[in-house]
């Protein structure tokens, strides 16, 4: 996707009446990523149905065409993988381009570093400026070698060549901080690697990882041991048997127009298939902490993932504390949760936040003024916002744009902030949200905003 300033596309939301009727958001982008990745390293076909095809994804699946497997959207709007087997990717021919997906970018770096290839990974100006050191220090330790781009900074960026080792070396690792990426890298890389690779993880991070390379037929284990961390261990040389996935709807993205419904007077809105995996449901847990009415009905199973309809209705927040120990289960979804407790009554406080600095934006910076410049009341610290509240009275809104920094999910955030503002929030760019939810505005505005 090109970011040249030229091409911006600026837009204004607008606050409007109740919203109302049900949605179905896109399925979850991190078993989308993993169903493709998977299913090109299983002997045989993989249909996937529900994947969510924004950009993110999708550079996925042309990174593992370039690496030997057929990824194809079918007719009836399903997806088919043709796996290559584990240990069988081919040389790619040319600069794997990941766009603006930093999930893409690391998991695929495990993959390829237990295998006899070199691969030059690539991306748009904002995934550029990512660490990737946290990657690159355990799978060097396996045996990969990297030249990676330094930042001005000092740390480890795209572009990179990775060239893979082959045999890898088993590692047990523990996680210096809490990533379901770095864990996810480690675990891809093991698939291929003699022995067994463990990954020792302190505070839990979402599963999807585990859940899946299982129901491929990998041999994993997860274990807790005598300090409470969970010690999850895979064999090398896995032999991976294709599957049939429905994906569940992406909790990321159904959490905006949960806070929607929530703070828009008059709102009920029914949003359908929203996976709930524990590891990821804790926005759903913290806004039903400040009172917000969330109701799950037709709670069910699918593919091993625990799935539900959630019922939203306006509801009369309070500001929290929230409890640093969940921001690992809900880390995506603070800048949608900023905007809920801009609208609350009292004080939110949050901690615990390190990790929003280095994502598609330092998202703790960038809502801080973005929600300022709309008319909130926020104090930035160095691990995350104190926000006051306007007790559900409407935000003043915007004069200019707000700057959302090539990051999806603060255009939408701010998106969802203009709906309970006076004079609407103006974004400077709408074209980053096509990354992972490109029908976005159209579900808005079919609820009547």
């Amino acid at each position: 996707m090109s970011h040249d300033t030229t091409s911006m596309r600026p837009h204004r939301f607008r606050p409007a009446g109740a919203l109302k009727g049900r949605i179905r958001v896109p399925g979850d982008k991190s078993i989308s990523h993993r169903s493709i990745m998977l299913g090109a390293l299983a002997v045989g076909e993989t249909r996937v149905t529900g994947l969510l095809e924004g950009e993110d994804v999708l550079a996925t699946a042309a990174a593992m065409r370039a690496m030997g497997a057929q990824v194809e959207r079918t007719g009836d709007g399903a997806w088919s993988v043709h796996g290559v087997g584990v240990g069988a990717l081919l040389q790619p021919q040319g600069p794997l381009d990941m766009g603006n997906s930093g999930t893409s970018t690391r998991l695929l770096m495990g993959l390829v570093a237990s295998h006899p290839i070199t691969a030059t990974f690539v991306g748009d100006a904002s995934l550029s400026k990512r660490p990737m050191g946290r990657v690159i220090d355990p799978l060097s330790t396996m045996g990969a070698s990297f030249e990676a781009t330094v930042s001005p900074k000092g740390s480890q960026t795209l572009p990179l060549i990775l060239k893979g080792a082959y045999p890898a070396v088993p590692i047990r690792y523990r996680l210096p901080m809490a990533s379901a990426q770095v864990k996810s890298a480690i675990l891809l890389a093991g698939l291929n690697t003699p022995g067994i690779t463990t990954v020792v993880e302190p505070i839990p991070t979402r599963d999807h990882s585990e859940r899946m390379l299982r129901g491929f037929g990998a041999d994993l284990s997860v274990e807790t041991d005598a300090d409470g961390a969970r010690v999850i261990s895979i064999r090398g040389e896995a032999e991976l048997k294709p599957q049939t996935i429905e994906v569940p709807g992406d909790p990321s993205s159904a959490a905006f127009f949960i806070v929607a419904a929530l703070v828009v007077p008059g709102s009920e809105v029914l949003i359908e298939n929203v996976g709930l995996n524990p590891t990821r449901a804790g926005i759903v847990e913290v806004l039903r902490q400040m009172g917000g009415s969330i109701e799950e009905l037709n709670p069910r199973e699918v593919g091993g993932e625990p799935v539900a309809d959630l019922l939203v209705r306006h509801s009369a927040l309070k500001g929290i504390a929230i409890d640093p120990s969940i921001v690992p289960s809900m880390v995506d979804e603070f800048p949608a949760l900023f905007v809920a407790a801009a609208l609350a009554d009292g004080v939110t406080t949050t901690t615990g936040l390190e990790e929003l600095r280095v994502k598609e934006s330092d998202r703790i910076s960038v809502m801080a003024a973005a929600l300022c410049a709309a008319g909130a009341t926020v104090i930035e610290q160095e691990d995350g916002l104190v926000i006051t509240g306007t007790g559900g009275e409407p935000l003043a809104g915007t004069a200019g744009a707000i700057a959302t920094h090539l990051d999806h999910r603060i255009a939408m955030s701010m998106a969802v902030a203009g709906l309970v503002s006076r004079t609407g929030v103006e974004v400077d760019d709408v074209r980053p949200i096509a990354t992972s939810f490109p029908t976005f505005q159209s579900m808005l505005e079919g609820l009547g905003a």
